[in-house]
C-alpha cells in the first residue's frame, strides 16, 4: 500500500520518471532479457535500491540488484542459463548473483544480485538477521532502509513501482524510513548507520521522525557485529563529503557507541580557559585532507581510507591529556602519542585490518612532529630521520601535516605553508643525492659479519642498527669509513672481548 501521506505524482515528477526509465532501459537492456527470462518461468522480477536510486540522480550503474517472486533454487536454474557466470554465495540469505559479459569488447560485463522477496529481522539477542521470504514486491520494500531505496522497476515491462514516495523524498533530500523508523531500526539497527551513510554519500538531511527515533534507539547498535558497523563507517569515509555523516553520527548519539572518540573532542570551552574547538576542528581537517588526495595515478589516489581516519582521529588524545596552565592557558601534551595508542585500539575493536590500525596510528604519532621545524633550522640528520619515520606514509603524512592547518591568521598559516614547502624542498634534495627513500646502513648484515667475524645473532641487530643512526646522521660514507666506524664500536662492546 502507498503510504498514507504520499502525493499524486505531479507532471515534473512524471517526466522524471520517464527520463529515469529511458536511462534504465538504455542502460542494461540485457536486464529486460533476463525479466523475461523470469517472467517465461512463472516469476516476477524487479530492479531495486541503489540502481532507480541512481537512476533519478543521473547515475548509470553495470551492477544491478533485482527482487523476485522466485526461490533461491529457481533463481538459480534461470541464472545458470542466462548468464556467463553464476554464484550461489549468499544463497542463504536468497540472492544468487551472476555475470554476464557484454557483446561490445573486454570490459563491458553486467553483474546481477537477483534475491527472493524477504524480510530481514533481527532476534533480540542475536547479532544475525533471521531470514524470512516474502510474496509481495511491495512487502520486500517495505522492509528497506529507506524510502529512496524502495523503488522498483518490473521488468521487462518498465513499470515503476514506488509505494512509499520514495521519489518525492528524493526530490526534497531527505533520508526517511518506509515504515515507523522505530520498527525498522528495531528489525536492523545497522539501519542507523545507514542513515549516516547516505547522508554523506547522497548529501540528504535525514526526516525528523526518523532522526527522533534515531536518538532514542542508538543503543541498539550494540547488537549488531563490530565488523558491519566498521563496513559502514568506511562507506560514509570514503563518501566525496563525510562531514554531513558523521555529524549525524555525533549529533544523535549513535557516535558514542560505534566511536567514542569522536564525540569527546566536544571539549568545553569556557572564558577563562579559551581554546579551539577541537571536533570542528578535525572535521576541517578532514575536509582540507579530502581536497589534497590526488588523482588516480598521483600518490595518494582519492579516497584514501588511511589518510581520513588519520585526520578525523588526529587530536583523539587530547582530552585525556587535557591540563589548565597558570595565566589561563590549555596544553595537551604528548596527545599525539596517547593519541595513537588509543587509534589503534578504536580500529582494532571495529576489526579494520593490521595494516590499516598501524598506518593510521602511525601517523597520528608523528603529526606534530613538522611543529618542530621552525624556521627551517632543520639539521640534515633531522630531515632523514622524519623520512624514514614516515617511510611509506611520507605522502599521507605530507598531506595530513598540510591539512592539520586551520588558522585563521593568514600570516601565520602562510608561514606554515612556506615553512613546509621548504622541508619538502629539502626532503627531494635529499632524496634525489642519497635515495633517501630505501635508507641503509652503509655495510649489510654479511660485511658486519664478515670484518667482526661473528655469527648471526642479537649483536649483528645491534651493529646493524648503530651504523644505521650513524647513516641518518650524517648521510652515506664510503666503505672503508663505515668500517672503521664499526671496529670502533665493536672496540667498545663487551661480547668484543670474549672473541
Amino acid at each position: 500500500m502507498p503510504h498514507p501521506s504520499s502525493p499524486q505524482p505531479t507532471p515534473a515528477a512524471l517526466e522524471l520518471q520517464r527520463r529515469a526509465l529511458a536511462v534504465l532501459a538504455e542502460m542494461a537492456p540485457a536486464a529486460i532479457e533476463l525479466g523475461e527470462a523470469f517472467r517465461a518461468a512463472g516469476h516476477e522480477l524487479a530492479l531495486v535500491g541503489g540502481p532507480v536510486r541512481d537512476a533519478f540522480l543521473g547515475r548509470a550503474s553495470n551492477d544491478l540488484d533485482f527482487a523476485t517472486s522466485a526461490s533461491p533454487d529457481e533463481s538459480e536454474a534461470i541464472l545458470a542459463r542466462w548468464g556467463d557466470a553464476h554464484w550461489d554465495i549468499g544463497k542463504e540469505f536468497g540472492t544468487i548473483g551472476a555475470k554476464r559479459f557484454g557483446r561490445s569488447g573486454p570490459g563491458d560485463e553486467l553483474v546481477v544480485e537477483v534475491t527472493t522477496y524477504r524480510s530481514d529481522e533481527y532476534d533480540p539477542a542475536s547479532r544475525k538477521p533471521v531470514v524470512a521470504f516474502g510474496d509481495t514486491l511491495e512487502g520486500d520494500l517495505s522492509r528497506r532502509d529507506f524510502t529512496v531505496n524502495a523503488m522498483a522497476v518490473r521488468v521487462p515491462d518498465m513499470t515503476f513501482v514506488d509505494p512509499f514516495d520514495g521519489l518525492g523524498d528524493l526530490a526534497r533530500r531527505v533520508l526517511r524510513t518506509p515504515i515507523a523508523p522505530e520498527r525498522s531500526f528495531d528489525d536492523d539497527p545497522l539501519r542507523m548507520m545507514r542513515a549516516a551513510r547516505f547522508a554523506a554519500q547522497l548529501g540528504f538531511d535525514v526526516d525528523g521522525g526518523t532522526l527522533a527515533a534515531l536518538v532514542l534507539m542508538t543503543e541498539r547498535i550494540e547488537i549488531v557485529s563490530a565488523e558491519r558497523v566498521r563496513d559502514e563507517l568506511s562507506k560514509l569515509l570514503l563518501a566525496a563529503s563525510p562531514r554531513r555523516g558523521l555529524e549525524v553520527l555525533v549529533d544523535t548519539g549513535l557516535a558514542d557507541h560505534v566511536l567514542p572518540e569522536l564525540p569527546a573532542l566536544k571539549l568545553e570551552i569556557d572564558e577563562h580557559h579559551r581554546h579551539k574547538d577541537v571536533y570542528e576542528h578535525s572535521l576541517t581537517v578532514l575536509d582540507q585532507a579530502i581536497a589534497q588526495e590526488t588523482g588516480p595515478d598521483g600518490a595518494v589516489p582519492a579516497p584514501d581510507l588511511v589518510l581520513r581516519l588519520a585526520a578525523l582521529l588526529h587530536d583523539v588524545g587530547k582530552p585525556p591529556t587535557r591540563r589548565f596552565e597558570d595565566g589561563g592557558g590549555v596544553s595537551f601534551h604528548h596527545h599525539e602519542v596517547v593519541g595513537a595508542k588509543m587509534v589503534a585500539k578504536r580500529l582494532k575493536a571495529l576489526r579494520y585490518d593490521k595494516q590499516v590500525v598501524k598506518d593510521v596510528a602511525r601517523l597520528v604519532e608523528l603529526h606534530l612532529r613538522f611543529h618542530g621545524y621552525g624556521d627551517g633550522a632543520w639539521t640534515d640528520s633531522a630531515v632523514r630521520r622524519y623520512v624514514t619515520d614516515a617511510g611509506p606514509l611520507l605522502e599521507r603524512l605530507h598531506r595530513l601535516t598540510r591539512a592539520d592547518c586551520t588558522t585563521r591568521n593568514r600570516r601565520k598559516a602562510q608561514r606554515l605553508r612556506e615553512s613546509y614547502d621548504d622541508l619538502e624542498r629539502r626532503i627531494a634534495d635529499l632524496q634525489a643525492k642519497e635515495e633517501l627513500d630505501a635508507v641503509r646502513p652503509d655495510l649489510d648484515g654479511q660485511q658486519i659479519m664478515a670484518i667482526l667475524g661473528i655469527r648471526p645473532g642479537p649483536v649483528v641487530g645491534r651493529a646493524y642498527k648503530h651504523l644505521l643512526e650513524l647513516r641518518l646522521d650524517r648521510g652515506p660514507v664510503d666503505e672503508e669509513t663505515a668500517r672503521a666506524d664499526l671496529l670502533r664500536w665493536w672496540g667498545e662492546q663487551p661480547e668484543s672481548s670474549a672473541s
